[in-house]
């Protein structure tokens, strides 16, 4: 367990959806920032561990008068402990290319997962890698822990502060793209 500040990168491969698409309608789907890139916002969160400070965003094309979606964004977010990270999600890779990779550095070593299914290690003591027969982004476990917590009457696996907190900043984002 590293206390230290840690830097994290996110790259979403995420592909080309149609300008069609309802997600890219920013009044029905909200874009691909709230559709999708709010998850990344939300795991960078819960992978640092403490509130999110600022954030600045920018997308390719972002000059003033020319409308652009919001799916080639890099978002940087500031945490409280001094930790910050980036988010880049992307449209316009190809699909040789992982779909989503994270890597965390932090005390002179280095994680780095793809596609949720291979995780290895660099300079971390007695661990080099992981590898999964499937892909697990912890839909299941986070659901189980969910219901648990109802059915125990506990708190809830993650707090109302943390998911309003995460919901606040996805739509800050999307907002300032919009400008």
């Amino acid at each position: 367990s590293h206390r230290s500040p840690k830097s994290i990168i996110m790259t979403v491969n995420a592909g080309a959806i149609s300008s069609e698409h309802w997600v890219q309608n920013s009044l029905i789907g909200g874009g691909r920032v709230i559709g999708e890139g709010c998850h990344f916002i939300d795991l960078m969160r819960h992978l640092i561990g403490y509130k999110i400070l600022s954030f600045s965003a920018t997308k390719i094309g972002n000059v003033p008068g020319i409308d652009v979606r919001d799916d080639k964004v890099v978002i940087t977010l500031s945490f409280q402990d001094g930790s910050f990270g980036t988010i880049h999600y992307l449209a316009n890779g190809g699909s040789v290319f992982p779909k989503e990779r994270i890597e965390v550095f932090c005390d002179n070593a280095v994680l780095q997962m793809d596609n949720y299914r291979v995780l290895k290690g660099y300079g971390w003591s007695g661990f080099k890698k992981m590898k999964l027969f499937r892909q697990d982004k912890g839909q299941k476990a986070c659901a189980k822990a969910f219901i648990q917590s109802i059915i125990k009457g506990k708190k809830s696996p993650i707090s109302f502060e943390e998911v309003m907190e995460t919901s606040r900043v996805s739509i800050e984002v999307a907002n300032s793209l919009r400008n």
